[in-house]
């Protein structure tokens, strides 16, 4: 077990090295000028230069890589060009404001899409799979920002039962801040529903097919029995290598969601970084969505060895 988190913490450290890599260089080719955009199109060019100089722009490329990987190692993510403070605080502030949202969904979509999916294999082909695997299907296909005004105008405007912004302000307690998240976390349950319903149906009906299934059945175990122990265990497998890919996207994707429902979230962030040419803010967001997707992909890999030991012993051979 040591060797195999040895190598996929050495795969993890050399994906964010080149992630790293991958956002500092497309950050510094986007068009704009970052003096520019902090000054506006009517300040001097003599100004805009002065500020270029002081953010450090001006630079050859590989000695601001290197400084800002530097930084980054450290904790520093650099200095804002839009704010002229600290990337940190900001970025930390949008990304605890993510989890929050991305949390709630997780717990409505995780054992909703696992119990859909399991009921839709046990009666595969019958009406409860049909219904099932169309409605997920379904939902998967309606984007966010359909379904996220649909319920805005439903449930926030015409019914007046939810607010229609996901930011319950500072100091709100428990109850507030989740009747402002409920309404931005459907869109996303009704996105991923499908995707962790079919992989759970999928799983489960090669656990039902499967050898030591039969040999359970019969050896005479009750069918809950069979299920409970036997089944479960081994279905749920790639359920939680797809919940762990969709991960990232849940911190960093929800750029249509937070804009939509006004949510400072780091989806948010990014989006109003690269709209501001704020390139600082922009490459510290991206990377911490990466550190969240690869952290969360190794802790999917450590689930899937502890329930399935046969992984572990092929992957230290």
């Amino acid at each position: 077990m040591a060797a195999f988190l040895l190598r996929r913490l050495g795969f993890m450290i050399l994906t964010l090295f080149l992630l790293s890599l991958i956002i500092f260089f497309a950050g510094q080719i986007l068009p704009g000028d970052p003096g520019r955009a902090v000054l506006g199109p009517f300040a001097a060019n003599s100004a805009v230069q002065a500020l270029d100089h002081s953010l450090g722009v001006d630079k050859p490329l590989v000695t601001r890589y290197l400084s800002w990987l530097g930084g980054v190692v450290h904790g520093d993510f650099g200095k804002s060009y839009a704010y002229q403070s600290a990337v940190g605080p900001f970025v930390r502030a949008a990304l605890i404001n993510s989890i929050k949202l991305a949390a709630l969904a997780f717990v409505i979509v995780v054992p909703l899409g696992i119990v859909g999916g399991v009921i839709a294999a046990l009666y595969e082909g019958r009406t409860a799979d049909r219904a099932i695997s169309v409605t997920g299907l379904s939902l998967s296909s309606v984007p966010e920002f359909v379904s996220g005004i649909v319920l805005i105008v439903v449930f926030g405007v015409t019914l007046k039962v939810l607010p229609v912004t996901a930011s319950a302000g500072a100091g709100a307690g428990v109850w507030s801040q989740f009747r402002h998240l409920i309404l931005p976390a459907i869109p996303l349950v009704l996105v991923l529903f499908g995707y962790i319903a079919r992989m759970a149906r999928a799983g489960t009906i090669e656990a039902l097919n499967s050898d030591y299934t039969r040999t359970a059945t019969l050896k005479g175990l009750p069918e809950p029995t069979v299920i409970r122990r036997h089944v479960l265990r081994n279905s749920l497998l790639p359920t939680i290598t797809v919940i762990a890919t969709q991960t990232g996207y849940l911190i960093g994707g929800l750029v249509v969601v937070e804009v939509l429902f006004n949510y400072q979230g780091l989806g948010n962030l990014i989006y109003k970084a690269a709209i501001g040419k704020d390139f600082a803010m922009l490459e510290a967001g991206v990377l911490i969505i990466g550190v969240v997707y690869v952290v969360a992909t190794l802790i999917a890999d450590v689930l899937l060895t502890l329930l399935n030991p046969r992984l572990r012993i092929g992957g230290t051979e």
